[in-house]
C-alpha cells in the first residue's frame, strides 16, 4: 500500500465515522449536531475518495444511502426463527383475561409487563454479521420474507454498521418501518403537485415504498425504522428482559420506542395504555394501540406461541377516530371484476390525519340497512382503510326531504345489464351487483391498472391517468394490448410528454422478463392476490404448468384452499382468458417460475447445502443464492458438520473461521463458478 493509499484509508474511515454519528443524531435522536454546508462537504470529501480509490466504498459506507441499481425482483429470504403476529383485542375486559391466562402458565410466578406504542408501519427483520447489515427482509408469510436489503440501506435510521467496539456475532433485529407524519405530508405535496395519485395513509406510502425495485427511488422517500424486537443473537452480552434489550438497541445505534411502561398488574396496564392514548397524538408518527408483553425473556419461552401469534405478547387497539360529516351525493364505482360500489361523496372533514372527501359504501345491501340517504349528516370512521366507511346517519339530523337513494338497474359506465353474481371461487353473498359486460370500460381500465402497478407487473407510468387515456383512445382494452402500442401512438394523448411516453414504453418492454408470480398476480385471477401467486410459483416450473393444473394438484398447495383452486381452474377453463394467455405469450412474455422455483433435484448441486461469506468480487449474495438453488443447492445462513461448501469473499468473518475449524470446504467466488459451471 502506498503512502497515498494509506492516508486516504485513514482519512475515509475518519469521514465515515464521523458521518455516522451525525446522521444517528439528526435522523434516531432528532438532535442536529452540524450545519447542512458542513455535513455536505464532508459528505463530498467522502465521494471523492471513494472516486479515486473505489476499493474504500465499503457496503457500510455512508455512500450506499443513496441506493445502488434497480433489482429485477426481490428474493426470497427465510427467517432464522417465525416472525409471528399478534392477537389484538379492543377490549379492557380482554386485556386482563390475557394476564390471567399468562398466570396460568406460570403458576406462582411474578409478572412484570411491558406496554409500547404500536406502530402503525410494516415489520422487518435486519440481519447482522460481525456488526455488519448482512441482509433485511419483510416478514412475508412469517417464515419466508422477500429480501429488500437494497432499499433498507437507504434508510437513515437503519445502521449499515453497529455502534460499539464488540458487536454480536450474530444479531438480527425485528421492527418497524414507517413515515414520519410530517414525512408523509411531504411525500404527498410532492405527489400532488406532480400529478401523481396521493397515498391513503402513512402505512400504505411505507409498504409501497419497499416494493419499489429502485432503491434510488426508496431513497427519496423519508422512512425511518423502530426496533422492538430480536430474532437470533449470538452475543454475551444478550439481554434478559425487553426494557434491558430495547436500551442495548439504543447503544447498537438503533431508534426504539421512546416511552415504555414497566407494569406488574392489570390495573397499572389499563393505566399505560390510557396514558399511551393521551399521549400518542404528540408523537411524530402514527400510532394504533399499545403492544403489551412480557418483560422477561426466559419467561416467554416457557410460555411459548401457537401457530399465529406468541402467548406472552397482545396488542390493544385503539378505537378508530370518528369525524360527522354531510353526505352530498352517491356515486357508483365499477371495479375490474364488474362489481357496483357505493361511494358516498362527502363534504370534505379531517379524520385520522387526512382529509377526507369520499367514503366506501360498501354495497346496496348495507347502503339499506343504514339507511343512508344524500343530505344526511354521518359518522364516517377511518381505521387503517384506503376508503373510509360510513359508520352510522345521525337519524336527529335529517331533512324532511331527504329520500332513499335509487340504485342504478344498468351498468353506469356502459349500460349493459347488472345481475346479483358471484365470480368464480367466491361464495354467493346475493348482495354485489356486477356489470355483465367483460369489455365494459371502467373493467378494462380496472385490470390495466392492476396489471401495471408495483405489485403486479411494475410497469413505470402505468397509473390512472395513462390507463384512461389508452382505453378512451383503443390503444388498449386488455393486457396484451400493451405490447403491441408503439412510441408514436402516445404522442397524441393528453399531458404525454416525450419523456413520459419513453419511460412507459422502456417499461412495458421491461416488464416481459417479469418472474411467474407477478405474471399470474397481474392477471387478476379471482381468489390470486400476491401470497397466492408466490405459492403457485414456488409449486409450478411454468404457466403452461399451472394452466393444466387440476383443483387437486392446487388444494395440494400450501395456502391453496378448495375456493382458490376452483377459482383458478375455472379462470383458465374461460376461452377468453386463453386467449389471452396465448396473446401474451406471442408477445415474448417470460411463462417461467425462476425467482420462488424450487431447486432442480439433479442439479450438480442436489443435496449440497452452502453457507455465503463476505463480499464477493462479482456476485451479490443474493445472485449466488440463486445460482445455488437453480443447481439443486441449498443456502443457509449458519455453518455446520452438515455444511458441504463455504463461499467466501472479502471481509469473510466468524463463518470462515467456524468452517475452518470444522474442516468444510471454501472456495473462493472463482472456484465456486468452476463448479457450477459459470
Amino acid at each position: 500500500m502506498t503512502e497515498a493509499e494509506a492516508d486516504a484509508k485513514k482519512r475515509h474511515a475518519a469521514l465515515a465515522a464521523e458521518i455516522r454519528a451525525y446522521d444517528h443524531a439528526y435522523y434516531v435522536e432528532a438532535r442536529p449536531t452540524i450545519g447542512d454546508a458542513e455535513y455536505d462537504r464532508l459528505y463530498r470529501e467522502l465521494l471523492d475518495i471513494e472516486t479515486q480509490f473505489p476499493e474504500l466504498c465499503a457496503s457500510d459506507s455512508p455512500s450506499q444511502r443513496v441506493g445502488g441499481h434497480a433489482a429485477s425482483g426481490f428474493a426470497p429470504v427465510r427467517h432464522a426463527g417465525p416472525m409471528l403476529s399478534l392477537d389484538n383485542t379492543y377490549s379492557e375486559g380482554e386485556v386482563r383475561e390475557f394476564v390471567r391466562r399468562v398466570q396460568k402458565l406460570l403458576p406462582s410466578e411474578s409478572l412484570e409487563w411491558t406496554v409500547e406504542p404500536k406502530i402503525d408501519g410494516l415489520a422487518v427483520t435486519l440481519r447482522y454479521e460481525e456488526g455488519l447489515l448482512a441482509v433485511g427482509a419483510t416478514r412475508g408469510d412469517g417464515t419466508t420474507g422477500d429480501d429488500i436489503t437494497a432499499n433498507l440501506k437507504t434508510i437513515r435510521t437503519v445502521p449499515l454498521r453497529l455502534a460499539g467496539a464488540k458487536p454480536p456475532a450474530v444479531l438480527e433485529v425485528r421492527g418497524e418501518i414507517y413515515l414520519p407524519s410530517a414525512g408523509f405530508q411531504k411525500l404527498n405535496a410532492e405527489r400532488e403537485a406532480v400529478g401523481e395519485e396521493k397515498f391513503a395513509n402513512p402505512r400504505n406510502a411505507a409498504a409501497g415504498s419497499l416494493k419499489l425495485l429502485d432503491p434510488k427511488l426508496v431513497a427519496k422517500r423519508p422512512l425511518a425504522f423502530f426496533a422492538y424486537a430480536a430474532g437470533q443473537i449470538e452475543s454475551a452480552a444478550a439481554p434478559r428482559t425487553q426494557s434491558e434489550l430495547l436500551g442495548w438497541l439504543k447503544t447498537l445505534g438503533f431508534q426504539a420506542p421512546e416511552k415504555l411502561w414497566l407494569c406488574r398488574s392489570e390495573e397499572e396496564l389499563v393505566a399505560a395504555i390510557h396514558e399511551l392514548d393521551e399521549l400518542r397524538r404528540r408523537f411524530g408518527y402514527e400510532t394504533d394501540g399499545a403492544v403489551i408483553k412480557l418483560n422477561d425473556l426466559a419467561q416467554r419461552e416457557r410460555c411459548g406461541a401457537t401457530s399465529k401469534a406468541p402467548r406472552w405478547a397482545m396488542a390493544y387497539k385503539y378505537a378508530a377516530e370518528q369525524a360527522e360529516t354531510r353526505l352530498r351525493a352517491i356515486t357508483i364505482q365499477v371495479g375490474r371484476t364488474g362489481a357496483l360500489t357505493p361511494v358516498a361523496e362527502l363534504e370534505p372533514v379531517f379524520v385520522a390525519g387526512s382529509t377526507v372527501s369520499r367514503a366506501t359504501l360498501h354495497n346496496e345491501e348495507e347502503l339499506r340497512r343504514k339507511d343512508i340517504r344524500v343530505g344526511d349528516a354521518v359518522i364516517i370512521e377511518k381505521a387503517g382503510e384506503v376508503i373510509p366507511a360510513v359508520v352510522r346517519v345521525l337519524l336527529e339530523k335529517r331533512s324532511a326531504d331527504a329520500r332513499p337513494f335509487d340504485f342504478p338497474k344498468a351498468c353506469p359506465e356502459c349500460g349493459s345489464k347488472i345481475a346479483r353474481t358471484a365470480l368464480a371461487g367466491e361464495e354467493e353473498t346475493g348482495v354485489v351487483w356486477r356489470c355483465s359486460n367483460p369489455d365494459c370500460p371502467a373493467q378494462v381500465r380496472g385490470r390495466l391498472e392492476h396489471w401495471c402497478a408495483r405489485g403486479a407487473m411494475d410497469i413505470e407510468g402505468g397509473g390512472e391517468v395513462l390507463v384512461a387515456q389508452l382505453v378512451k383512445s383503443g390503444l388498449a382494452l386488455d393486457v396484451a394490448d400493451l405490447y403491441r402500442i408503439k412510441l408514436g401512438e402516445l404522442a397524441g394523448l393528453e399531458r404525454m410528454g416525450e419523456k413520459s411516453a419513453q419511460n412507459f414504453i422502456e417499461g412495458v418492454a421491461v416488464s416481459k422478463s417479469r418472474d411467474l408470480w407477478r405474471f399470474l398476480h397481474g392477471l387478476g385471477i379471482p381468489q390470486i392476490g400476491t401470497g397466492g401467486a408466490k405459492s403457485l410459483a414456488r409449486s409450478f416450473a411454468t404457466m403452461d404448468d399451472v394452466m393444466t393444473a387440476g383443483a387437486p394438484q392446487l388444494t395440494a398447495i400450501r395456502d391453496i384452499g378448495e375456493v382458490t383452486a376452483s377459482a383458478v381452474v375455472e379462470w383458465f377453463a374461460d376461452s377468453r382468458n386463453h386467449d389471452l394467455i396465448e396473446r401474451l405469450r406471442s408477445a415474448g412474455l417470460n411463462f417461467r417460475s425462476e425467482l420462488y422455483q424450487p431447486a432442480a433435484a439433479a442439479g450438480p448441486f442436489a443435496g449440497k447445502t452452502f453457507v455465503l461469506t463476505g463480499t464477493l468480487p462479482n456476485l451479490t449474495r443474493e445472485q449466488a443464492a440463486a445460482k445455488i438453488e437453480a443447481a439443486g443447492g441449498k443456502v443457509s445462513g449458519s455453518v455446520s458438520k452438515k455444511t458441504d461448501f463455504v463461499v467466501a469473499g472479502a471481509e469473510a468473518g466468524s463463518k470462515l473461521e467456524k468452517a475452518e475449524k470444522l474442516g468444510v470446504k471454501v472456495v473462493d467466488e472463482a472456484e465456486f463458478l468452476r463448479l457450477i459451471g459459470g
